[in-house]
């Protein structure tokens, strides 16, 4: 599983270089910004090192390459975590800034699961509680409720009972690759994280305290073997309530 507490270390390298100028003529001096016809735009390649090189007029065909790189960015930066419509009814909060995140809650459900071999645990389909999922777009924190109503902010959450994560929800997805990009809508974004949550394999114990009132392995065991829903006097509280977890 891949650890999203980790930072993407992306390397952007310069390549091209834009020079501006503005067309000053006799007894008109102030020149709009607007008036294309007095603007002239010189490109610039950039050397081996660093330096600018190869002075030409923008072509033709980078000035598209530029409109469109301009209109990608913007739309973009407007999808980000923008609803395609209406807001999903499990979305509990929401902010849509550029490194923004998203809080929303799942009922009890029957999902698929699947164990590392040396658990002992089978791989199949069981019930799981209702949960409160809290992510941007590289960490994960998740909780878990008991019963199946829509939370309020007052509602009280409990530790999520799985391996793979920490005491304060956080999860480590191990070698699962993580490519939620800065344009993923709402919708696509939520489904995405319980995708690679429940898509990976639950391996391990973090932060050495117990996740449940019941030995884990013998939880899940059960789960997996039986068809039986998930039993919630197993949970404990973690102190925090869902106004909490959203500040």
């Amino acid at each position: 599983m891949n650890n999203i507490t980790n930072e993407f270390n992306d390397k952007y390298i310069p390549y091209k270089a834009l020079l501006i100028y503005n067309c000053e003529r006799e007894n008109n001096s102030h020149i709009h910004a607007d008036d294309t016809n007095s603007v002239y735009v010189e490109s610039y390649d950039i050397g081996l090192l660093g330096n600018p090189v190869n002075a030409h007029p923008l072509s033709l065909k980078e000035s598209i390459a530029l409109a469109e790189l301009l209109q990608s960015s913007a739309e973009m930066q407007n999808g980000y975590l923008k609803s395609k419509g209406l807001h999903p009814n499990n979305l509990l909060y929401v902010n849509p800034d550029n490194n923004g995140y998203a809080v929303w809650y799942t009922p009890p459900q029957q999902r698929d699961l699947f164990f590392v071999e040396s658990l002992g645990i089978p791989c199949g389909k069981g019930y799981v509680p209702a949960m409160v999922w809290k992510a941007t777009r590289d960490k994960l924190r998740v909780f878990a409720l008991k019963g199946k109503a829509k939370p309020t902010g007052k509602t009280e959450l409990y530790h999520a009972p799985y391996f793979n994560t920490y005491q304060d929800g956080s999860v480590c997805m191990g070698n699962v690759n993580i490519n939620i990009d800065k344009g993923t809508h709402l919708e696509n974004f939520m489904m995405q994280w319980e995708q690679y949550f429940f898509g990976s394999y639950f391996s391990h114990m973090l932060g050495g305290e117990a996740r449940t009132r019941k030995n884990i392995v013998h939880l899940w065991k059960g789960q997996t073997t039986t068809n039986n829903k998930f039993p919630d006097d197993t949970l404990f509280s973690c102190g925090l309530n869902l106004n909490q977890l959203i500040r």
